[in-house]
């Protein structure tokens, strides 16, 4: 059959009826292809008969769902919502008690959390979202930790606006420990963790890793990883995301330090 101009490749009319595409899950975090427009990015939300997609630049754009109108590896699938999930799980992925109705989040307290980068937030988001919401703490990327001991300045901290602050690579000589050091206040609490990003305070087994690539100094680690593993640097993110299921699948060093900074800014004054 040949294709009119403005005709689409993925409409119904032009496609072989005999052809049949695997339906795939449109969860959270999966990485495809829109095969109209090249567009690629995780699946951020699905409703209304359509997707919407984020690339790696942070740009979303939603998508009708079609049969075969996706790549997943390279393969033509059929987007579907998830499953309905089952009865609500006893505990959270942060371990704590799950409320067995499903509580509206609560109204946003003064105190924050604040860590370096995007991929620390959704990761702390991802475990501890429960709790977050339930006490009201919001969490915000810092997108670097440079300026620290003036930004904390501005966030004029007091006891009922306490602040936590979560840093990459907190090991002594490092500049990240300079940093903390410069910060002197009861009512901020700047702890760490040991890994030189979030990454790698994921443990490696969630890849099927008995550990994390070396990375040469001087060359950008997650770039590194992913030539190390052979993987695509856009879509390595999300799916390192999703194989956390609960904190047990983080290094104890970094589910320490988070938990430190929950109990600290909702901390009664």
């Amino acid at each position: 059959m040949t294709l009119g101009p403005g005709d689409d490749i993925l409409d119904d009319r032009h496609r072989d009826r005999r052809s049949t595409y695997r339906a795939v899950a449109a969860t959270a975090g999966l990485v495809v292809e829109d095969r109209s427009s090249g567009f690629c990015g995780d699946v951020v939300r699905l409703g209304g008969g359509a997707v919407a997609l984020r690339d790696r630049h942070g740009r979303v754009r939603q998508f009708t769902l079609k049969p075969g109108g996706f790549l997943l590896d390279g393969t033509p699938v059929t987007l579907v919502p998830p499953a309905a999930p089952p009865t609500a799980p006893s505990r959270t992925a942060s371990g704590s008690v799950a409320a067995t109705v499903r509580q509206p989040a609560a109204v946003a307290a003064a105190s924050r959390i604040w860590v370096e980068g995007i991929h620390d937030a959704e990761l702390v988001e991802h475990v501890w979202g429960d709790d977050l919401r339930t006490l009201g703490v919001v969490v915000e990327p810092m997108h670097g930790a440079d300026y620290l001991a003036a930004a904390v300045s501005g966030f004029r901290p007091g006891p009922d606006r306490r602040l936590g602050v979560l840093l990459d690579h907190l090991v002594a000589g490092s500049k990240e420990s300079r940093l903390a050091a410069a910060v002197r206040s009861p009512h901020v609490m700047v702890t760490g963790h040991p890994f030189v990003d979030v990454w790698a305070g994921v443990r490696p087994d969630r890849l099927g890793l008995a550990a994390w690539p070396d990375v040469p100094l001087g060359q950008p680690r997650k770039l590194g990883v992913c030539r190390a593993l052979g993987v695509d640097p856009d879509g390595f993110w999300p799916r390192l995301r999703n194989r956390v299921e609960t904190y047990a699948d983080l290094r104890p060093e970094l589910v320490g330090a988070v938990e430190a900074l929950i109990d600290f800014v909702s901390e009664p004054s």
